[in-house]
């Protein structure tokens, strides 16, 4: 999309002029430390691993659909240079990652959402044995069959139809066409991102609406289904689905930066305990500038660093 297109120019271009002023300063960190988590991969890693061939093991990782692409193509760009590791990478949903992890099953968590938020109660404690490495920051957006005949909504109306008050496209102006809901299970990051931030409210799954477990599927469904809507992280959009602005804001990342598009969360990538020496050189991996302004900009998520604001655990949005 053309917008997409712009920013990620833009915000390449400025992230690359912010950091030619760190020069070779190996010790540098390019990680916000924002409130409500600990970002243990916050300190900057060369390219190249210090223990270079030497590395070796597997890493299992699971978790959050919105942030899987990113993580599998920095694990592939990662292993060319660490021959001795693999890396498998798989989806499931925030809950999903946030529990394997909890439990050990995985050595990294996925999730849109801060551990606090998924594990309560019974696993509360769990939580607290988690360390929260904030990799990038991910925007959520509605977005519909391209000839639903919408360009924006409001809150009240995305609220209206995802509770079922409205259900033809011709009562939000658009088309008389029935609206068929693509939903995210309740254990999606991206759904507690979509129903905290656009929202403002949980939502009961209605009858006749369809879930899918992956951001992938639910952007196929999306463009193949007419009627359909949905939500998606902006790493998955294109012209196959229409991009809907929120309340007159457009979801481009200029907007999300500067805190006028409230639709956005970090992405998370939580180890159980600090993670062991080849973990450990992963994250850091990902943190380095190289992926940050290359990767992470590339794939449609935003660096945290270049965020204007910030958001804890509780939803507070504060101004840097």
């Amino acid at each position: 999309m053309q917008f997409r297109k712009t920013w990620v120019m833009a915000l390449a271009l400025t992230s690359v002029v912010a950091l030619s002023a760190c020069g070779n300063n190996n010790g540098g960190n390019n990680a916000a430390t924002n409130n409500g988590g600990t970002n243990a991969a916050a300190t900057n890693a060369p390219t190249e691993t210090s223990s270079g061939a030497d590395l070796s093991g597997s890493i299992l990782a699971s978790g959050s659909t919105a942030l899987q692409p990113l993580v599998e193509q920095v694990a592939e760009k990662f292993m060319e240079t660490n021959k001795g590791v693999d890396i498998q990478v798989q989806g499931g949903g925030s809950g999903t990652g946030l529990t394997q992890v909890a439990e050990k099953q995985v050595d990294i968590g996925n999730s849109d959402v801060f551990a606090e938020e998924k594990l309560k109660d019974a696993d509360a404690e769990k939580a607290k044995a988690l360390v929260d490495h904030q990799v990038a920051v991910v925007a959520i957006a509605a977005v519909s069959h391209p000839d639903a005949g919408v360009d924006s909504l409001t809150k009240q109306q995305l609220v209206d139809i995802f509770t079922g008050k409205v259900t033809n496209w011709k009562e939000v102006g658009g088309k008389d066409q029935k609206i068929q809901i693509i939903n995210r299970p309740s254990s999606s990051g991206t759904r507690a991102t979509f129903e905290g931030f656009a929202l403002g409210t949980k939502t009961e799954d209605l009858q006749g609406s369809i879930q899918e477990d992956s951001s992938g599927t639910v952007k196929k469904m999306i463009g193949e289904t007419p009627g359909a809507i949905g939500y998606l992280a902006l790493s998955y959009l294109d012209d196959s689905v229409k991009t809907l602005n929120y309340d007159g804001v457009e979801p481009s990342v200029d907007n999300v930066v500067s805190g006028k598009y409230p639709v956005w969360a970090y992405e998370h990538m939580y180890t159980n305990g600090e993670p062991n020496e080849t973990v450990k050189a992963f994250l850091d991996y990902i943190m380095t500038p190289e992926v940050q302004t290359g990767d992470v900009v590339e794939l449609g998520y935003i660096p945290a660093s270049q965020m204007q604001v910030s958001r804890d655990v509780a939803g507070t949005v504060t101004k840097k």
